[in-house]
């Protein structure tokens, strides 16, 4: 696996080599060992999936104090804009995005510390997308960005009128 640090300190986009022969392909999907050296010890304690249409924007998602997660993400189908925002507060990329595309073409992982919203579209037909957690999810903790929040200006990949955003996601106060 190749391991390459974004602009924020801790977060990773991990890429698989992939072994392909006339059967197909394989690789490794995560490998404890080597994400402990790379990364640092993570203790992941739960695995969820979400599959989602094409137009779908989930997010800006965040888990506040000591019910903050990290996260590994990765799209098992289709493709994705995946997104994260520093909300690290005295971090140097304070309030800083980043963006990313996961698909189960390019292999991709995304690991998103503590202290990240996060959030991405679908830009294919479908997709489905995996992601780990090192804490549980605790409702009185969770927090969120619009999505469409005028301050971070996303720029989903999606035109306005196909954009799927629960009413929730969209109910979060704009960032201060």
């Amino acid at each position: 696996m190749i391991f390459t640090e974004t602009k924020f300190t801790g977060c990773w986009i991990i890429e698989p080599k992939i072994h392909k022969d006339h059967r197909g392909s394989f690789h490794e999907v995560f490998k404890k060992e080597l994400f402990d050296q790379t990364v640092g010890p993570v203790d992941f304690i739960q695995e969820n999936e979400a599959t989602s249409v094409y137009g779908a924007i989930r997010g800006m998602h965040f888990q506040e104090g000591k019910y903050g997660q990290a996260k590994l993400v990765h799209a098992t189908r289709g493709s994705v804009l995946d997104v994260i925002v520093d909300l690290r507060p005295g971090s140097p990329t304070f309030r800083q995005q980043l963006e990313v595309e996961l698909s189960d073409q390019n292999k991709k992982q995304l690991f998103v510390p503590k202290g990240f919203a996060h959030g991405y579209s679908v830009l294919s037909k479908k997709a489905t997308v995996s992601y780990k957690i090192d804490a549980p999810y605790r409702p009185e903790s969770e927090k969120g960005i619009s999505p469409l929040d005028p301050f971070f200006a996303i720029d989903w990949r999606i035109d306005k009128q196909e954009q799927l955003i629960n009413a929730r996601d969209l109910a979060w106060p704009p960032i201060q």
